[in-house]
């Protein structure tokens, strides 16, 4: 009999959770089943119900991997650019985020519909996560009050959600650009910028 040692079987888990995120961005989470999950990760079917007791309980994981990895991108940013956070976190989100493949995409636009129709865990748990995702942006935030900070990272995480949402949909690229450009110009001046000083978008992060 074959043991895995726990660092296989880890790996193994976090694959999964990998391949159920891209799996669910690109198709949905009715547009693709369990073994369309487990043939992305690489696994068996056998192998993805090792880990996971159904398909509902691997987009929670998904979605919580996704919040994760969204969060520590916003805190890498914040540590990297000083006050200038926002305008340079703001342009990858509406350029390289708005415009990679699907798969690839931020989880709170392409997920979030998704959650609204699951099960009360994960809708918790999405919860718990989006709250942390929150309070890293409202933490970066300049002056008022804590509770005025969080208000406009609430503001703030809606407008580029949008924005993005948005963009994606239209098959316009000059229309998708106008959007992009105008929540770009709208973050600056929530957080004390100017419109006409939109940084430009950049490759060298990748928050999630």
């Amino acid at each position: 009999m074959v043991r895995y040692t726990q660092g296989h079987k880890e790996e193994s888990r976090t694959r999964i959770v990998d391949a159920a995120g891209r799996g669910f961005r690109t198709h949905g989470y009715a547009g693709i089943g369990v073994d369309g999950l487990a043939r992305e990760a690489g696994v068996t079917h056998g192998g993805f119900y090792g880990h996971f007791a159904s398909k509902a309980e691997a987009l929670k994981a998904a979605v919580v991997a996704g919040l994760q990895e969204l969060r520590t991108g916003v805190e890498a940013v914040r540590a990297e650019h000083g006050a200038g956070w926002v305008g340079v976190f703001a342009a990858f989100y509406m350029g390289r985020k708005r415009t990679c493949d699907l798969a690839d995409a931020c989880i709170l636009p392409s997920l979030s519909i998704e959650i609204e129709r699951a099960d009360p865990a994960a809708r918790a748990a999405y919860q718990t996560e989006l709250l942390r995702v929150m309070e890293a942006v409202a933490a970066g935030l300049p002056e008022g009050t804590d509770s005025e900070r969080r208000a406009r990272g609430w503001v703030l995480l809606s407008l580029l959600v949008g924005g993005v949402t948005l963009s994606r949909a239209v098959p316009d690229p000059a229309l998708a650009e106008q959007i992009a450009t105008a929540i770009q110009q709208a973050a600056s001046i929530l957080t004390g910028g100017s419109a006409d000083t939109v940084t430009a978008g950049t490759g060298a992060i990748d928050p999630a």
